[in-house]
């Protein structure tokens, strides 16, 4: 036991032992310096009786028999001394003092053989012999004040030790998505994959500006969804540089699309080049059944448009032009069957003076109580706060008015179901980053109308891929909540969870950053890396402490369990490095859900792919000048329902008292 009483023996033993080693010392100069000590008058009798006894024990036979015995003593004296422990101390010091020490100790008996007096020799003898002594007494305790086990120092920042195993197994269904990956298990590289078995749960994929979302992640989403056995899956591309992912989106689809169980096209909506852009109508009006489509519509676009209305949703001067635009867009609608039922015509519409406009939108008892407040407003001849209700209506919508827009959204190439079994479609819709806010409000609107047209049973398996998600507004919830039963697989490419606020606001960022059940992230900072860190968990850690004493080192090792992937550490991934976590499917279980690892990539092949890619193909041939003629139709059309609508109510007596005439 290590108690006082324990320790003060040992150290007397010790003690003891190097006495011995000294006397023993001491009788070997006595016995071989005889003559030296003889004539200093050190030498007795009962001196010489002991020195003939212990002669005859044979331990003076020879002259390196007592040295060696004298240092056995000091060395067993040595072993279990505990001298205070330095952390300056080394073994290159101690070393230094023991072969230094043991050169003097048995080289000195060359000093005898000098030319000298006898007593001259036996001081020197005596003299190089003890300092050799003192260098072993000394190198030895030394060597009990170096640190004999101190912590690793070479993973300073404990990479090692946050090393967990992954998924190695290739897990394979109709739906999954399957990338390969290597990761770090203590101090090897093994093989992974990240398997993406569960994508109708949908997929976060996060990461700073050239953290490698689209080159390691999301390109593998689009090829490997296009080139899925037997089906692949319908498709929906928000492109917010494009056309980085619609030519790889047409590429793969190219080569898969006779896999599909009917003729499937590739759709592209492109402002900036009309030719290369399909035609498309976001309000067609066989897609809205009720009124509340059109208020989907004008909440979508509006919002878009006013970014900052987006947090005052509930607000009287923000609800009011909602509400406004709502009848705009429902009165077009229900006019001949909505044959003029485009944004173009009623952006144009809201623009005409109150007088006609008011009158004609009485004429549709649907919206009657939507544009009463306004045309008592107007009659009561309260104008400033008509104008606070309408004109900001008018202002954001006016910034869509552009020729090539309008010739894109008055078309009808084709239809938003895409999942259609009978008409299987991938939609590929582009924004521009300098015009993101203008483009983006008017994509916004092609989203919320396609998530309502595809979330129905019976259709096609379907994946929505929105890089750059926060730069549209689109309420994805309900579509990852209910989408999941109709083979709905969404995927969010978001820089960070703060930029996902920034435009959501914190409740709905934090709904979707919660319901995501597969999160693929790079690199992070800030509350982005620290909620991922808590979603990823913790695992089971060694951790090992040095305390240093005057009695001696005491080394403790515990297991504790810490974060597998801490804040830290997702702040400082590279480019193709992803933490993250998965989901499983009853039928595939995934034991190993965590993830941190290198997702790889052959650079080599996709150059050489991407060097015999098609380009988008031209659509039609379109000049300036037909983009010009359809921007003034669209204003004669809306002409056209004012003066129709008008003649109609002055001829009818039943309807003339809707005609409102102010001025």
């Amino acid at each position: 036991m290590n108690t006082g009483e324990n320790e003060q023996g040992l150290r007397k033993i010790l003690d003891f032992t190097r006495l011995i080693s000294i006397v023993v010392l001491v009788i070997h100069y006595y016995y071989y310096l005889y003559g030296t000590f003889h004539n200093w008058g050190l030498s007795s009798g009962f001196s010489d009786r002991i020195l003939a006894n212990i002669q005859h024990s044979g331990l003076l036979k020879n002259f390196h028999l007592s040295k060696c015995w004298a240092l056995l003593f000091l060395v067993v004296s040595l072993i279990g001394s505990k001298g205070r422990k330095d952390q300056k101390m080394n073994f290159r010091l101690a070393g230094t003092y023991l072969v230094l020490g043991l050169l003097l100790y048995f080289l000195s008996f060359g000093w005898l053989y000098l030319s000298m007096q006898t007593e001259i020799l036996a001081i020197g003898y005596m003299a190089i012999t003890s300092v050799g002594f003192l260098l072993i007494i000394s190198g030895g305790t030394t060597i009990s004040r170096i640190i004999i086990k101190s912590l690793d120092n070479s993973d300073v920042f404990n990479s090692e030790n946050e090393t967990f195993p992954q998924e190695e197994r290739l897990l394979v269904n109709e739906n999954s998505i399957n990338i390969p990956t290597k990761y770090q298990l203590k101090n090897k590289t093994r093989d992974g994959f990240l398997n993406i078995i569960a994508p109708y749960r949908s997929t976060l994929v996060s990461g700073s500006a050239g953290a490698g979302k689209t080159a390691f992640i999301i390109r593998q989403f689009i090829a490997q969804a296009l080139g899925k056995s037997p089906e692949p899956y319908t498709m929906l591309i928000y492109d917010f540089k494009f056309p980085d992912l619609s030519i790889i989106a047409y590429n793969h689809f190219l080569k898969n699309k006779h896999k599909y169980p009917a003729k499937a096209e590739c759709f592209f909506i492109n402002f900036e080049e009309p030719s290369r852009s399909h035609r498309g109508n976001p309000l067609e009006p066989h897609s809205m059944t009720d009124i509340t489509d059109a208020t989907e519509s004008a909440r979508t676009i509006l919002l878009n448009l006013s970014k900052e209305w987006q947090k005052k949703q509930g607000d009287f001067f923000v609800e009011s032009p909602i509400n406004f635009f709502t009848a705009i867009i429902w009165f077009l609608r229900k006019y001949k069957n909505g044959i003029y039922c485009t944004l173009p015509h009623a952006i144009e519409l809201i623009q005409m003076d109150y007088d006609p406009l008011f009158s004609i939108l009485q004429t549709q008892k649907e919206i009657e109580v939507l544009v009463n407040p306004f045309i008592k407003a107007y009659i009561n001849d309260v104008m400033e706060q008509l104008e606070g209700q309408i004109a900001s209506a008018k202002i954001a919508l006016a910034r869509l008015s552009s020729p090539q827009l309008y010739y894109v959204l008055t078309g009808n190439d084709f239809t938003l179901d895409i999942n259609s079994p009978e008409h299987p479609k991938v939609l590929c819709i582009g924004n521009n980053p300098q015009k993101q806010q203008i483009y983006g409000a008017v994509l916004s609107l092609f989203g919320n109308r396609l998530l309502k047209v595809i979330n129905k049973k019976d259709k096609l398996k379907s994946m929505l891929i929105f890089d750059e998600y926060p730069t549209v507004t689109l309420d994805l919830v309900p579509t990852i909540s209910t989408g999941r039963s109709n083979r709905i697989a969404v995927v969010m490419g978001v820089q960070s969870i703060n930029q996902l606020r920034k435009e959501y606001g914190r409740e709905q960022a934090d709904v979707i950053m919660s319901i995501a059940g597969n999160i693929i992230a790079g690199q992070e900072t800030g509350d982005s890396a620290k909620q991922l860190s808590e979603q990823i968990g913790k695992i089971m850690q060694e951790r090992e402490s040095l305390s240093i004493s005057d009695s001696g080192t005491s080394i403790s090792k515990s297991r504790q369990l810490e974060a597998a992937v801490p804040p830290s550490k997702i702040a400082k991934l590279s480019s193709g490095q992803f933490a993250g976590i998965l989901s499983d499917i009853p039928d595939q279980r995934i034991q190993l859900k965590a993830f941190d690892c290198d997702v790889q990539a052959d650079f080599r092949a996709i150059a050489k792919e991407e060097a015999e890619y098609e380009p988008i193909p031209l659509i039609r041939h379109v000049d300036q000048q037909m983009i010009q003629a359809n921007f003034l139709q669209v204003k004669k059309d809306v002409q056209d329902i004012i003066q129709d609508e008008m003649a109609r109510l002055m001829r009818d007596p039943a309807l003339s008292h809707l005609v409102i005439r102010k001025n």
